[in-house]
């Protein structure tokens, strides 16, 4: 059944988040300080192409919550926008509730991506 929600789910915008979320790696990546920030968006563009059947566990220490903080600042808040306008939009409708929930989940981690672990 994942393997049909994933589908489906690139098919109704998810490979257009995955996209958003290379994009950003790329960006971050071009300064080597930015390269742990690009790093988390990669993880997270693998994860757009795939939601469905993969959990998300927060945690993380103080370090985490530092860069947690810039990357709220800099690329969390419009990214999660992203996200989060997509889930309502998709919840409009009973077939894209599912949809709606996994960019839900996307919205959260792109508010506190650092200190996550992807299962």
């Amino acid at each position: 059944m994942s393997f049909l929600g994933n589908v489906i789910w690139l098919i109704c915008g998810g490979f257009l988040s995955a996209l958003g979320w290379l994009l950003s790696g790329c960006l971050w990546s071009v300064t080597i300080v930015g390269i742990p920030i690009g790093l988390q968006c990669f993880k997270f563009a693998a994860l757009c192409f795939a939601p469905f059947g993969r959990e998300v566990r927060y945690g993380g220490g103080f370090g985490s919550l530092l860069l947690n903080v810039i990357w709220f600042l800099v690329t969390g808040i419009p990214m999660a926008l992203h996200s989060l306008v997509a889930g309502l939009l998709l919840c409009l409708t009973i077939v894209g509730i599912p949809f709606g929930l996994q960019h839900f989940k996307l919205a959260k981690l792109a508010l506190m991506p650092f200190g996550t672990e992807i299962l």
